[in-house]
């Protein structure tokens, strides 16, 4: 590998461990404890790694950055409960987060596509959430791309016969 601009080997500094990524961070307990402080931590680390991320001439403009967290189990009860969806017990849904077209006609094909796909796998369509989002952070530059975030519920089908299987056929759903 050739570098350009970089010094060139010293001490335990070498110019070939250099590459350009985004960065990544991770903050767990190691016991398996959930905990507010945990979230708070991943979003420090989002806030420190803003020079990492790809932003361009409209510094409101990026690439996105999230958090990878457990399923937040008593939250989509409450809020299933608001609009109808009775979930079951948590080894028993998973939760599609899906970013869908601004146009109504576009995004009901595609939800409809969506549902098509999880009942042609043999699972069950518990229902659809829209999540709120504050846009008044996003640049003028992309606004108008800005998708409709929605979240889908999937409940594990009689073809599945434990929680491994489940978690198999979610995967092959989100592909």
């Amino acid at each position: 590998m050739t570098t350009y601009g970089l010094p060139s080997r010293q001490g335990m500094y070498d110019p070939r461990n250099e590459h350009d990524s985004c960065g990544i961070g991770f903050v767990v307990n190691i016991k398996g404890r959930k905990s507010h402080q945990i979230i708070t931590q991943g979003i420090e680390i989002l806030v420190n790694l803003t020079h990492r991320g790809a932003v361009g001439a409209d510094p409101m403009a990026g690439d996105g950055a999230g958090l990878l967290i457990q399923v937040p189990d008593d939250f989509f009860r409450a809020e299933c409960a608001q609009q109808g969806i009775k979930l079951p017990v948590l080894d028993e849904y998973g939760v599609g987060v899906i970013f869908l077209p601004q146009d109504p006609d576009h995004r009901a094909k595609c939800e409809i596509i969506t549902e098509q796909v999880v009942i042609d796998e043999g699972q069950q369509v518990l229902g659809w959430r829209d999540v709120p989002v504050d846009s008044s952070c996003l640049g003028e530059s992309v606004k108008s791309t800005e998708p409709v975030i929605r979240q889908i519920f999937v409940g594990r089908g009689e073809d599945c016969p434990d929680v491994d299987a489940f978690e198999r056929k979610l995967f092959v759903l989100r592909k």
